[in-house]
């Protein structure tokens, strides 16, 4: 499935065949935002101020003009533009405080999006920047609803992105809802009542298509179980969308006139999925009857997909950027647009730039700072992946499908063969282990290839003891020694910045955060992998040490939320040696040197910094990243991103998916039996 074929509709794509509704973007009318906001900083800054931020600005109008004017943008082109506004919006929102009322005011019209005219449109709002953010996250959720009701829902990969994008749809009107519509004076399709009747709308479609999947799913009780409580909750978001309507005449009335089908259709949805929750009540299984752990086995190829595209979907937790470690992603990370350069400058590259996004930030391979503790990396023995998988796939479906799915072998080869080299820098190093831990997980449903002619065997090193050697058949040891050297990374990044700047402060914190993170994933697979240094107590006392470390730091920074004074921090690090001393792992961790360096780091110190504008607009950035993070965890509607990493039209990704699926049908077709279960 190509971008381009998914193109903005008609201003009426309802009703649609298949019973899915949609609604419009609002439209609005151009403003220039780059001459008054730069002519602000600098008289409210300095011009050098000014210059740090010019590219943010430049960016944030290129983006409002692109999303007014280009009428020629596919849907997932337009979802990229709104998101990369938004995040600029939020960096830039401290600034209209500070607009006098002598200033040129910035003037926003927004236009009803149920209306064919222009009739019904905000009055001037001038410096109003509360109503633009509300514009903008209504069309996130008005575009994210036209591709999930574009989708092809006739595939299991179909199916998952029309899920995808509706639930990111609910999100963000439950956004619109909670928090953007309030004390907005905007036209009827921002109310509270619209945003929650959209909320239920879009919440209802994306439950009802994955109640259609359980429905392809064998008939045992506990599957009629989960039908039945679905049809409840199904037919409950429906109802309330419909009373919400119905409750008011205006909405009615504006609803009706933009397409009359829409609370006919409304009410058919809510008067089936009633009728069905109640004739399929009687299976609603008592507690004390449901299993344990259901694990449903079927020949069905469309499950057999379904487990397979799960390998995506099931980590997609771990892939989102975390609001913990965003300056740490701002400064490394090649895929991350927004970049802070030496000297504090911000760059917001254009929103259609595709990544690798330069850094122009060195960070010098040693330090030699006492301050902080780097964990030692995990060593591994080569491993020719890409010859076992591609054999597996051959013995298991054909030569024909093996071909058809070797680019992501190749891929996923060449990351682990990349990830074992020690000349990589530690941006690039970390790069590697994220997209190879991304690629572990698409490909974690194979596992373990008994059934291949030489199944792999993966060898890791004790990462304290390198004498010591562990292996497995299965996947979980190179996943959880993947989330270790992740997290070992972190430490390597933070002692090798620059601590007697604030920006070099800031980036070791994050780091350490972003480490802390990996080890606390590593507990999720610590007891699958069967290594010591890889075990669940053992990633515990790590996480220890990093947040000890993190709170040594944020002592020295501006506007510390940590505690005051050296005595939390120098207690920290005391409970973390009576543990390496006298816990469990004494016998295995006190004979490296990390004891010694958590005695030496009883004694804290404290300084102070000062503020600028570049962390001004880092707060805003923070904002949206917090907002993205919950309305857009959508691994399936993220892979439709041209500018993301991971994107369709890499050649690699969505083909492989594809293949996977036809494979996978074929198989069933031909009356083989589906992968084992994990």
């Amino acid at each position: 499935m190509s971008n381009d074929n998914l193109r903005l509709p008609n201003p009426n794509p309802n009703p649609n065949p298949e019973g899915m509704l949609a609604i419009p973007v609002k439209k609005t009318d151009p403003v220039d935002l780059h001459r008054p906001l730069r002519k602000l900083v600098a008289r409210k800054y300095s011009e050098s101020d000014a210059e740090k931020v010019e590219s943010v600005l430049e960016t944030l109008n290129k983006c409002r003009s692109d999303m007014v004017e280009r009428g020629d943008l596919s849907l997932p082109k337009l979802r990229d533009c709104l998101i990369h506004y938004f995040k600029c919006l939020c960096m830039v929102e401290p600034l209209f405080t500070a607009i006098s009322s002598d200033a040129d005011p910035i003037l926003f019209v927004w236009y009803d999006a149920f209306s064919s005219g222009k009739e019904c449109w905000v009055p001037y709002q001038p410096n109003s920047i509360q109503l633009e953010k509300a514009a903008v996250v209504f069309n996130l959720g008005a575009v994210c609803s036209q591709i999930g009701a574009s989708s092809e829902r006739t595939t299991a990969h179909g199916r998952h992105l029309a899920i995808d994008a509706f639930n990111a749809a609910a999100n963000f009107f439950l956004k619109l809802w909670k928090v953007f519509a309030k004390d907005v004076s905007a036209t009827l399709d921002l109310t509270l009542l619209f945003a929650e009747s959209l909320h239920c709308l879009f919440s209802a479609q994306a439950l009802e298509l994955n109640l259609q999947q359980q429905l392809n799913n064998n008939s045992s009780a506990f599957q009629k179980h989960r039908c039945a409580i679905s049809f409840k909750s199904v037919s409950e978001h429906y109802r309330r969308a419909y009373d919400l309507i119905q409750s008011d005449s205006a909405a009615i009335e504006h609803v009706s006139s933009f397409d009359q089908t829409w609370i006919t259709h409304l009410y058919q949805k809510v008067k089936f999925c009633e009728e069905e929750a109640l004739q399929m009540r009687s299976s609603i299984l008592p507690k004390s009857q449901l299993p344990v752990q259901a694990c449903i086995l079927d020949h069905d190829a469309e499950f057999v997909t379904e487990k397979f595209a799960k390998g995506i979907r099931r980590r997609a937790y771990q892939w989102i950027p975390k609001l913990e470690g965003i300056y740490l992603d701002l400064v490394l990370s090649e895929d991350i647009p927004f970049k802070i350069i030496d000297g504090g400058k911000l760059v917001a590259h254009p929103w259609d730039m595709p990544p690798p996004y330069p850094t122009k930030f060195a960070i010098p391979s040693s330090s030699s700072s006492s301050h902080l503790l780097a964990l030692p990396l995990k060593k591994s023995n080569p491993l020719d992946l890409y010859q076992s998988l591609r054999n597996y796939f051959v013995v298991k479906f054909s030569e024909s499908m093996a071909k058809r799915v070797e680019g992501l072998f190749e891929m996923v080869n060449k990351l682990r063969s990349e990830m074992l080299r020690d000349d990589l820098s530690l941006p690039m190093r970390r790069d590697c282990l994220i997209r190879y831990f991304k690629c572990l997980c698409m490909i974690e449903p194979l596992f373990p290839m008994t059934t291949a002619p030489n199944p792999p065997i993966f060898v890791w090193y004790n990462a304290f003891f390198p004498k010591i050697k562990y292996s497995q058949h299965n996947i979980h040891l190179e996943k959880a020694s993947v989330l270790f050297n992740l997290g070992a990374l972190g430490s390597h990044i933070a002692l090798s910045c620059d601590l007697t700047t604030i920006q070099g402060r800031r980036i070791a914190i994050d780091a350490l955060h972003d480490a802390s993170y990996w080890f606390l994933i590593l507990t999720h697979e610590a007891e699958k992998a069967s290594a010591p240094d890889l075990s669940i107590s053992s990633a515990q006392i790590l996480r220890r040490i990093i947040t000890s470390q993190i709170a040594y730091l944020e002592c020295e920074l501006p506007h510390s939320h940590s505690h005051g004074g050296g005595y939390p921090v120098s207690l920290l690090y005391r409970k973390i040696y009576d543990l390496m001393t006298f816990g469990p792992l004494a016998g295995k961790l006190v004979q490296s040197s990390i004891p010694q360096f958590i005695e030496s780091k009883m004694k804290t110190c404290r300084v102070q910094t000062g503020l600028d504008v570049t962390e001004l607009f880092l707060s805003g950035y923070c904002e949206a990243q917090s907002l993205l993070q919950e309305a857009c965890q959508t691994p399936c509607l993220n892979l439709l991103s041209e500018v993301g990493p991971d994107k369709i039209t890499d050649g690699i990704l969505w083909p492989i998916l594809e293949a996977v699926t036809s494979a996978l049908e074929e198989m069933n077709l031909s009356g083989n039996t589906p992968m084992e279960e994990n």
